[in-house]
């Protein structure tokens, strides 16, 4: 058995030698993306979470405007897709157009996706919270 692996340790230097001579500074595999090229799966920067998982954010976002406390948070969880997180209102309550709106932070988390989202729900006549705006959160 010894003899068989000392046999075969051998051969393989021998063929190392053999190609020793071909010119290792070619290599393959290696291009690189144009720049400014997103990786693969990427999702743009402006992509939301999708509407299935936006309807429970957006059902939590009614929930804590509905409260009468400030800086609480709800937490909220799509049960099918596993997308999981919290609606933070981030300012007092303002008048726009004549309605009472305000602004608030979302997390957003799916397995190993995370994301923050911000927006704006304004207060409407028969007293439900509308959200008007949501997009992706950047921090400034």
């Amino acid at each position: 058995m010894a003899l068989a692996f000392g046999c075969a340790g051998c051969s393989v230097g021998q063929l190392d030698s053999i190609y020793a001579s071909a010119d290792k500074s070619d290599l393959t595999g290696s291009i690189a993306p144009p720049a400014g090229a997103k990786p693969l799966g990427a999702k743009p920067v402006s992509d939301l979470p999708p509407e299935s998982d936006l309807v429970f954010t957006k059902a939590a976002v009614t929930q804590v405007l509905s409260r009468s406390g400030n800086g609480a948070s709800e937490p909220w969880e799509n049960p099918r897709s596993g997308a999981r997180g919290t609606v933070t209102p981030i300012t007092s309550a303002y008048s726009q157009a004549g309605q009472t709106c305000r602004d608030f932070l979302a997390s957003y988390v799916n397995g190993s996706s995370q994301a923050w989202l911000q927006g704006a729900a304004c207060k409407q006549q028969k007293g439900a919270w509308e959200v008007r705006t949501l997009k992706p959160w950047k921090r400034s």
